[in-house]
């Protein structure tokens, strides 16, 4: 991504803070996985959205209106011998030719050189809470300052939480983003056709996790935006299944709820299809049901709409289908204010969608639900799922689980499926099944 992307981003930022505040945003530690091993590398997303800098050991702070320049990172040195070890750094000079820093200093230097930026600064813009050894360190470094006020110095009197105003910039997404999830999506699409198409009874679960995997890593998306659920039978009624050990049987559904992430951005896509091609009458009726309430939901995604809008359209959509097949008995309007659907749709109708895969912004601003607007990223995705020992039920409908979910951009007259290009009409999915 362009670094004039991360520039503007910081200069919106730093317009709502003002002159007089200081924001200090820290990247994620490097993790362990096993002993000596890591887990691979990926930058904490809000430092990652003001930045794009992609190693570890590494804090950006923001200082409007320091003369010397207002974007200071902090972050490893170059070190030939590390480097010959663990691969390159961009180092100091890196961060500013790269990276677009006015000023970069080495990180290990960030106790001598950081209480001095927020001698005299009224307040500072931090993420408390996310990591405690680091919010113990800013406040050593606070009084430090306030040591200092016999001499004429100030320190900081307020604490702004950041991600209160940088989750709302990160909420709506600039046409960089939105081309980065679209990419994202493409390649999501390529692995699920992959992992369809390879599909047959007795293929294991996990080998068709791995037809994910490779497609992702092929087209250049070096790690899935969450771990891929792939659910065969029964196991498509627990909503985030991850062991995906079992092997596929003959009658199945399968689920696979996978998406890529490409440039920091995620997709979430899920499609439902039969194990050997063809839909059996219980599965397509309830298959047939979830993708009319999907519809309804996206038809709901509209500038002024509110953020439950889409999801009360799946809702109305299920209740009514659920009674017609007879799983729930009674008045509609009654079932919908008892929530008598839960029992079989048990999760809302989507999230928002980007760097993160459950993605930040509040779904409620003064107790109302939020209104959509354009470049608002979101997925849709309702879902069915009759457990295998569901009480009163017929057998025909137990263990059947189908969730089918695309990733919406809202617009400035409606909306646009991302995922569009990614059949799920069921004549369409069964003819990608094993192909």
């Amino acid at each position: 991504m362009d670094r004039r992307e991360f520039a503007r981003r910081r200069r919106r930022l730093m317009r709502i803070m003002g002159e007089g505040a200081i924001a200090i945003v820290p990247t994620a530690p490097v993790r362990i996985r096993n002993r000596d091993v890591e887990y691979p590398y990926r930058p904490e997303s809000d430092f990652l959205y003001l930045t794009g800098f992609p190693e570890p050991e590494a804090v950006a702070v923001l200082v409007p209106g320091r003369p010397h320049g207002e974007f200071i990172l902090f972050c490893r040195e170059r070190d030939p011998e590390q480097e010959t070890w663990h691969g390159r750094r961009a180092g100091l000079e890196g961060a500013v030719e790269h990276y677009g820093a006015d000023d970069a200093f080495p990180i290990g230097d960030l106790d001598d050189i950081l209480p001095g930026l927020l001698e005299d600064r009224e307040r500072v813009y931090y993420a408390m809470g996310r990591d405690p050894d680091f919010d113990r360190r800013l406040m050593a470094w606070v009084n430090r300052v306030r040591a200092k006020a016999r001499t004429g110095v100030h320190a900081p009197v307020e604490f702004v939480a950041l991600e209160h105003v940088l989750h709302e910039l990160r909420l709506h997404k600039s046409r960089a983003e939105v081309a980065a999830i679209r990419r994202a999506v493409r390649i999501t699409e390529a692995a699920h056709r992959r992992a369809m198409a390879a599909c047959r009874p007795g293929v294991t679960e996990y080998a068709l996790e791995a037809e994910l995997l490779y497609e992702f890593v092929r087209q250049g998306a070096r790690s899935p935006a969450y771990p891929s659920i792939v659910g065969a039978g029964a196991n498509a009624c627990i909503l985030h299944y991850t062991e995906n050990s079992a092997t596929v049987q003959a009658g199945d559904l399968v689920l696979i709820d996978a998406g890529a992430e490409w440039e920091g951005y995620a997709a979430d896509l899920t499609r439902t299809f039969p194990a050997d091609g063809r839909f059996r009458p219980a599965q397509r009726a309830l298959y047939e049901l979830v993708l009319e309430a999907q519809l309804a939901a996206i038809e709901a995604v509209r500038p002024g709409a509110s953020w439950d809008a889409p999801h009360q359209a799946a809702v109305r959509v299920v209740t009514k289908g659920l009674v017609r097949l007879g799983l729930l008995e009674g008045r509609v309007a009654r079932l919908i204010r008892d929530e008598a659907y839960k029992r079989f749709y048990l999760h809302r109708t989507g999230h928002w969608l980007g760097m993160d895969v459950h993605d930040v912004g509040d779904y409620k601003v003064g107790g109302e639900w939020r209104v959509l607007e354009p470049g608002m990223v979101l997925t849709v995705e309702p879902g069915l799922y009759v457990a295998p020992d569901a009480k009163g039920v017929a057998r025909r409908w137990r263990g059947i689980g189908i969730r089918i979910e695309d990733d919406v951009l809202v617009t400035r007259d409606g909306c646009e499926v991302l995922s569009a290009a990614l059949p799920k009409e069921p004549d369409a999915v069964e003819a990608l099944v094993g192909a």
